[in-house]
């Protein structure tokens, strides 16, 4: 899939040209196509193969310095699309025309498809491997090949396309013994190939620590996240580097530039085209570069979109994205890397002489204040370095901007978690609580 796949070549141009005759000052059109052929597997079975394909198309213009934004999926009609987005516009408060000026240009696709047959394979080779260890689980899994273009064509001479081809798995194992469920899942996303192997170890490594469930550490212990728990304190991270938030005054870092907000071991950035997600420009057509927002715990820049960096007086850093194609750009980031630190997730053990690990959680993120507290789906307790079982019935809470101030250590098993590439570690200042078995 490249630029080849959209339904027409000519029906950017075709909408641009209708909007300057109905009298826009300037549109943009922003296509966006998606084919996947995710696999299915229930109860330790294949249960159903399936092919979803989406496009969609979105204009953008200004009549007499008012946005107005329509959208149509499937087949477009372009002067209905336009006609809605002039009758929107009416609605709007007048404001600056803000596009990237630019000529034509095609990047390389990145990614390479897999067949569906591979996508079974994998999928069967990792549920045999668990139940050689486990015959009594019950697995669910999910393996996917997702191909996603995107063209970018303005009125000031843009024309922009890329496709990114991403793999992903989900993995689910069910263990029923008795009165007392216990569900523990991990997952993959990757470029070109998927390893099920490791994978399955990792699921029979939780099982082996779920052997026994033990009673909680409860007061303020050192608490370990797991990679794929950790995007949580991400998150938060992610919500207080928001230009938009700065704007609002709504991030505790707005007047925090150049001085330190966490653990001077925490270094956060971005890189456009490392990891399984790509994206040589943003959905404004800004070219994307690499950023360090916190280096050494000390805060570095903001990220923004156009509008955003206009009035923040710092410009744009390339982080205009769309939450979906009925809505305006608005700082978002594509990936985030925190930059690991050495050993693995068992040397982190290791150090820690009773405290709680965190491998999966119920409830939401923290959000932009930084409190949370949380009921612990899947956790261990750690005593004298060693897991010594599963623990129900806990919670911990806290506030994530005090947690990074305390970070113990960072391990150096990072892997890819959605959008977050992030290593297991450990933090103080949590509160533990839960109920004696």
């Amino acid at each position: 899939m490249g630029s080849e796949i959209w339904q027409s070549e000519a029906l950017a141009e075709q909408l641009l040209e209708l909007a300057a005759k109905s009298g826009a000052q300037a549109a943009e059109v922003y296509q966006s196509r998606s084919l996947s052929k995710p696999v299915f597997f229930e109860a330790n079975r294949l249960k159903q193969l399936e092919t979803a394909e989406s496009e969609g198309t979105t204009l953008r213009l200004w009549k007499n310095g008012r946005p107005g934004l329509a959208v149509a999926y499937g087949t477009v009609e372009p002067a209905a699309l336009v006609e809605r987005a002039i009758a929107l516009s009416v609605l709007n408060h007048s404001e600056p025309v803000e596009l990237v000026r630019g000529s034509q240009q095609t990047y390389p696709d990145e990614g390479s498809t897999v067949p569906v047959e591979k996508l079974v394979s994998w999928g069967k080779e990792a549920i045999a491997y668990i139940r050689k260890s486990y015959p009594e689980v019950l697995i669910s899994s999910e393996w996917e090949c997702e191909i996603e273009s995107t063209r970018i064509v303005n009125s000031q001479g843009l024309d922009c396309s890329h496709s990114d081809t991403t793999l992903s798995c989900y993995l689910a194992a069910e263990w029923i013994r008795g009165d007392d469920f216990l569900s523990v899942s991990d997952g993959q996303t990757q470029r070109n190939t998927l390893t099920p192997i490791p994978l399955a170890q990792q699921i029979i490594e939780r099982l082996q620590w779920a052997q026994e469930n033990v009673a909680p550490p409860t007061g303020r212990v050192p608490v370990l996240f797991t990679a794929k728990a950790a995007d949580m304190l991400w998150g938060t991270v992610s919500a207080a580097l928001n230009g938009k938030r700065v704007l609002e005054a709504a991030s505790p870092w707005s007047d925090r530039l150049c001085q330190p907000v966490t653990h001077h071991s925490i270094t956060l950035y971005q890189q456009p085209d490392v990891g399984p997600f790509s994206c040589p420009f943003d959905d404004e057509g800004t070219i994307t570069q690499p950023i360090t927002f916190i280096k050494d715990g000390i805060l570095q820049l903001f990220y923004t979109d156009i509008t955003t960096g206009r009035y923040l007086t710092s410009g744009t850093t390339g982080n205009g994205f769309r939450p979906g194609l009925g809505s305006y750009p608005t700082p978002s980031l594509y990936n985030l890397l925190i930059k690991p630190g050495t050993g693995t997730m068992l040397d982190l053990i290791e150090i820690m002489e009773d405290g709680l690990i965190v491998d999966q959680m119920l409830g939401g993120s923290a959000g932009i204040s930084g409190e949370f507290s949380i009921n612990v789906e899947l956790g261990y307790r750690v005593k004298q370095g060693k897991v010594i079982g599963r623990v129900k019935d806990t919670m911990v809470a806290g506030n994530v901007y005090t947690a990074l101030k305390q970070v113990v250590a960072l391990g150096g098993d990072a892997e890819w978690n959605g959008y977050c590439y992030t290593p297991s570690l450990i933090v103080e200042g949590l509160s533990v609580t839960g109920k004696a078995e």
